[in-house]
């Protein structure tokens, strides 16, 4: 199965819901699904998080993005502005808006936090490329979608919490574990892209 931007342009469109402005009550964040066309299909954009001990997800493989601000319209000027700030995307003038992801909940140290967390997804134009900010993150990495979606691609991240250990479903890309959160947001992009392929996931 080869899934390229055609393919997920459909596949969002098959949805049928436009997405209105939309800006949440109360403290939240937004992440961006970039996808673009790459050698082997359509790929999505991942960043390994900069070394910061008052970040409690330091270090770790995420989807760019970040809090929402008071002086944020909506959701979009939201990952607009992140996206630019990490990784150098200008989105408003190099990107398709496709669709919105199921609302998630941040999580850390296996303890629900009080915010919600809101995936958008965008195309990106091929010409545009990324470049990150150093001081936010590490490495930037394009994930294939048809590996994403091959056994492949699935292993698990342990680490422990208040003395209990924790064995969690994570996807690997090119040497790097994604896990968490970010695992969660992946999966339902692809169920949205491969709804059939869905069933073989694991739950987060």
């Amino acid at each position: 199965m080869r899934v390229d931007m055609d393919w997920v342009r459909r596949a969002f469109g098959a949805q049928g819901t436009p997405l209105a402005p939309f800006s949440p009550a109360g403290r939240h964040a937004v992440v961006a699904a970039i996808l673009r066309e790459g050698l082997d299909g359509a790929e999505v954009l991942l960043i390994r998080r900069a070394e910061d001990e008052r970040d409690p997800w330091s270090g770790h493989m995420a989807l760019p993005g970040g809090y929402g601000e008071a002086r944020d319209a909506d959701l979009v000027e939201t990952a607009v502005r992140e996206v630019g700030e990490e990784v150098g995307l200008d989105l408003a003038r190099s990107s398709q808006l496709l669709g919105r992801l199921p609302e998630t909940r941040a999580v850390s140290q296996a303890r629900p936090l009080d915010f919600g967390i809101f995936p958008l997804v965008f195309a990106l134009e091929a010409a545009a490329l990324p470049t990150p900010n150093p001081l936010e993150v590490q490495q930037i990495v394009w994930a294939s979608i048809d590996h994403l979606l091959s056994p492949s691609a699935h292993g698990s991240y342990e680490y422990l919490s208040s003395a209990e250990r924790h064995v969690l479903p994570a996807f690997d890309v090119n040497g790097q574990t994604v896990w968490g959160l970010t695992y969660r947001i992946l999966r339902d992009l692809l169920g949205v892209l491969a709804a059939p392929a869905d069933a073989d996931l694991p739950n987060a």
